[in-house]
């Protein structure tokens, strides 16, 4: 059944930004992430739901309660801000049962709650410290604390990492998940990080201008986005995309495929020649960002080092069975990849004349 219930909900200025006609449903617990540009509207849909922006159409439900026309305090759910929006002047334990207080929850039960959630939050022994001593991380983790201590179905996070340096995202991320996992919450989460969107999520939603562009798991997102600017957005690099005569189709349709799915082989030897115009080595694998008139992000991901230069020519091999075909007039997805369970493995074509190219072995993902 769904928990999470959004019905045509509709909220512009003057005809303009916001949301137009947003529907969708979300099982209890489930972890839905809202991802998208900037001024896409993720952030008036989060407000929407907590109550803080009122909507001009549609209904907001949860756990089966028409809540549109309820204020905030009455929807029970919690909330977890991109500012930490501590008091200053109170301990982390007693930020962190503040909500507890006013509500008048006995003294006993305030303990019992906040002793599960700073060992949860990894915050025990930082009781009596102010947030000034705290750092960055730990400010964050007891703004998550006191959204788990009020012990609600359902939370929402706006941005809540965006403050925090990359290996403290990371760190904190972990939390998060570990944290809707262990208190059983449904959680919806806006982010403009894609990294962050996918690792979390069960489910994603996509908007751009006010509206939903796609709505799936992860790996819908990623191995079949319904529309080029899915595609685009989705992915580092994002996926290519390549005009359809340059593979001699016609010219009304657009081929997609994501960068660790194409080969590099000597020049003449592919589906067409590209120029690498740069090479970053990364560790375990090296990104290639290729050039050609009739592709648009263009890029190949290969294991190890290369021995390419930039301003070198070579062969592009682009596999039939992971090929997407988009509408290149509408952008719509038209034709998903070829599923072809007895070659799952793709090995790149052998160069000739001992010249070295770029190989990979590369599992061919499933539809799921």
């Amino acid at each position: 059944m769904s928990f999470l219930h959004l019905d045509g909900l509709t909220r512009q200025w003057n005809g303009q930004g916001g949301v137009c006609d947003i529907s969708l449903s979300l099982p209890q617990s489930a972890f839905l992430s809202i991802l998208g540009p900037s001024g896409c509207g993720k952030s008036t849909l989060l407000r929407l739901i907590a109550g803080l922006e009122q909507p001009q159409s549609g209904r907001i439900v949860i756990d089966g309660k028409d809540v549109t026309a309820l204020p905030a305090a009455e929807r029970n759910l919690s909330m977890v801000f991109q500012s930490y929006a501590l008091f200053p002047h109170l301990s982390v334990a007693e930020n962190v049962i503040f909500g507890l207080k006013v509500r008048r929850v006995a003294r006993v039960e305030r303990e019992r709650r906040l002793a599960e959630v700073l060992a949860m939050t990894g915050l025990a022994g930082l009781e009596r410290r102010k947030p000034s001593e705290l750092s960055g991380g730990q400010r964050q983790r007891v703004a998550l604390a006191r959204a788990a201590v009020a012990e609600r179905p359902l939370c929402l996070m706006d941005e809540p990492l965006s403050n925090l340096d990359a290996k403290l995202r990371h760190s904190v991320r972990r939390d998060i998940r570990v944290l809707a996992r262990n208190l059983n919450l449904t959680v919806v989460y806006v982010t403009h990080d894609q990294g962050e969107a996918m690792s979390l999520s069960d489910r994603v939603i996509l908007m751009q201008d006010g509206r939903i562009e796609q709505i799936g798991t992860p790996a819908d997102l990623y191995d079949r986005p319904a529309t080029t600017f899915a595609a685009r957005f989705v992915g580092e690099p994002p996926m290519a995309l390549i005009d359809g005569a340059v593979l001699g189709l016609r010219d009304s349709v657009t081929i997609g495929l994501r960068p660790e799915r194409i080969s590099l082989v000597p020049s003449g030897r592919g589906d067409f020649d590209a120029v690498v115009e740069d090479i970053e080595f990364l560790g375990g694998e090296t990104r290639l960002a290729l050039g050609h008139p009739a592709c648009d992000g263009l890029a190949a991901i290969v294991p190890g080092p290369v021995q390419h230069a930039t301003g070198q020519t070579v062969g592009v091999v682009i596999p039939q069975e992971n090929r997407l075909l988009f509408n290149s007039v509408t952008g719509d997805l038209e034709k998903e990849p070829q599923q072809n369970p007895q070659a799952r493995i793709r090995q790149n074509p052998a160069p000739e004349d001992g010249q070295q190219a770029a190989s990979s072995t590369q599992p061919v993902k499933e539809d799921l």
